[in-house]
């Protein structure tokens, strides 16, 4: 798939570093204080380009492809390390770059693998900022504002409960609106509250549609279970990396690392990916009847993902470190490109006290 031209301002070159072959955007100077973009989910690096050139002066924008993203080399991820694979990549990115410390952005999943991060390379971070992030426990398979496990294997999580039309239409590199399973349908109906469109569209869904797929990439693979809805978390692939299986001892570890960079958390009011009714949630579409046999509220609610983030981020605060909340109005999960203006006040403020 031909990588879309870099806007004016951008930089893009692909970095050997000691892990893998990297594909990298930049802004500003070399000198700038640099600031890390990680993307999230079914998206890339390209994402971010007019974040980073609304960058203030003296910082400079760095975006990689995540592993399994993109035009990165294409290398498989070991899921039961949780997000590690992709924490350990940015690290092996910072160093081929001689960076020793920068500011941190991280979209949805790109705010997951900032946890880990910030845990496993203590005083490389000078801030982290989290956008619509993950929950802290992951995505799927626990409940309540402590993610206690739904159930012991953690049934509902992992590569098995992605709808098997998205993947075949990003397979098939599918570009249409015919079906509300289509990559683009997906995008303009989640990522932005409707009518919301990016500028972008076309360039964003290349890249989107550059994810590599397979039971080693995404989702992964799945192993059967006895419990609803059948499926549990497998051992390979990008999404067995947030089950809570392989984040058991995460939370803990955010918690106990120092030094704790401040953290800003902004997310947007209309957000129905990363929600505590998520509709990506098997927990949520059970309860409303969308998948069958939902084993009730008490075994198997919809996961608070924000009533879980928040209470992390309370505990955080509790252990030494700080944050700051913000909800932008009329924004779903990319308030960055949905409410540029607003969010980079936000951002660049943050910026500039961390």
């Amino acid at each position: 798939m031909e990588k879309p031209l870099p806007l004016q301002g951008i930089t893009n070159r692909v970095v050997d570093t000691a892990r893998l072959k990297q594909n990298v955007y930049f802004s500003g100077s070399e000198t700038g204080l640099p600031v890390i973009f990680l993307h999230g989910n079914f998206s890339a690096a390209l994402y971010w380009e007019e974040t980073m050139l609304a960058l203030p002066t003296g910082y400079r924008g760095i975006a990689p492809d995540l592993r399994g993203y993109g035009w990165t080399e294409d290398k498989p991820v070991n899921s039961t390390r949780g997000l590690r694979d992709l924490s350990d990549d940015v690290a092996a990115l910072l160093d081929a770059l001689n960076i020793e410390k920068a500011h941190f952005v991280g979209w949805s999943m790109g705010a997951g693998v900032l946890y880990r991060f910030a845990t496993d390379y203590p005083g490389r971070a000078f801030s982290l900022t989290l956008v619509c992030p993950v929950s802290p426990y992951g995505f799927g398979g626990t409940k309540g504002a402590d993610g206690k496990p739904c159930y012991a294997d953690f049934a509902g999580s992992g590569g098995g409960v992605v709808n098997p039309m998205f993947i075949k239409f990003i397979q098939e590199g599918d570009r249409g609106e015919a079906d509300p399973n289509s990559p683009r349908n997906v995008i303009n109906s989640f990522y932005y509250k409707p009518p919301f469109r990016a500028a972008r569209e076309e360039e964003f869904l290349t890249a989107a549609l550059a994810q590599k797929t397979g039971s080693d990439a995404y989702p992964g693979d799945f192993a059967p279970s006895t419990n609803w809805p059948n499926v549990a978390p497998g051992t390979k692939g990008i999404v067995n990396c947030w089950s809570p299986k392989y984040l058991a001892n995460d939370v803990a570890e955010l918690l106990a690392a120092t030094p704790k960079p401040p953290l800003l958390w902004v997310r947007g009011d209309s957000d129905s990916i990363v929600s505590d009714n998520s509709m990506f949630d098997l927990g949520t579409l059970g309860k409303l009847g969308f998948v069958p046999g939902w084993p009730g509220e008490e075994v198997y609610p919809p996961q608070p993902m924000v009533t879980q983030t928040s209470t992390v981020f309370e505990k955080y605060a509790a252990a030494g470190g700080s944050f700051e909340a913000h909800i932008i109005k009329d924004a779903a999960h990319s308030p960055h490109i949905e409410k540029a203006q607003e969010f980079n006040a936000l951002f660049h403020a943050f910026l500039r006290k961390a």
